[in-house]
């Protein structure tokens, strides 16, 4: 990347030696060499970035390609489904049973108010028949 041999490293060192002197000099270098790696970090980071980008863009690119031969069958079939659906639609309607709106009726004074699961069982044993039963339905 740079063209810095080693005589250029030695000056620099020995620069750094005498303007910060002993002590202080591997505290720097420390701080130099985080800089560094923070720096080759971020580029790494940077063109890593940028590969899965294009990447991606390529991606899309085939995808669009590839998506746009079969749309239209795909949209024929959809419509096709739909209208075959559309046809058998009243046959589902008519076969599912008519519910009653029921009314809340307000409790008489003196009766205690039923729930809907009490006026449901009432209904049910209105529309049975009224026969006696027979010598299989008596429990044992």
């Amino acid at each position: 990347m740079f063209d810095i041999g080693f005589l250029e490293l030695l000056i620099c060192g020995v620069i750094a030696l005498l303007v910060l002197g002993p002590e202080r000099l591997p505290t720097a270098a420390r701080a130099a060499g985080r800089w560094v790696g923070g720096a080759r970090r971020m580029v790494s980071q940077f063109t890593s970035e940028l590969d899965s980008q294009l990447k991606a863009d390529e991606l899309r690119k085939e995808l669009r390609e590839a998506g746009d031969v079969g749309l239209d069958d795909v949209k024929k079939t959809v419509r096709g489904a739909l209208d075959e659906a559309k046809q058998y639609e009243h046959m589902i309607r008519s076969d599912k049973p008519l519910q009653k709106n029921t009314v809340n009726k307000q409790p008489v004074a003196g009766q205690s108010p039923k729930s809907d699961s009490d006026n449901d069982s009432q209904e049910n044993k209105t529309d049975q028949p009224d026969t006696p039963p027979t010598p299989s339905d008596k429990p044992s």
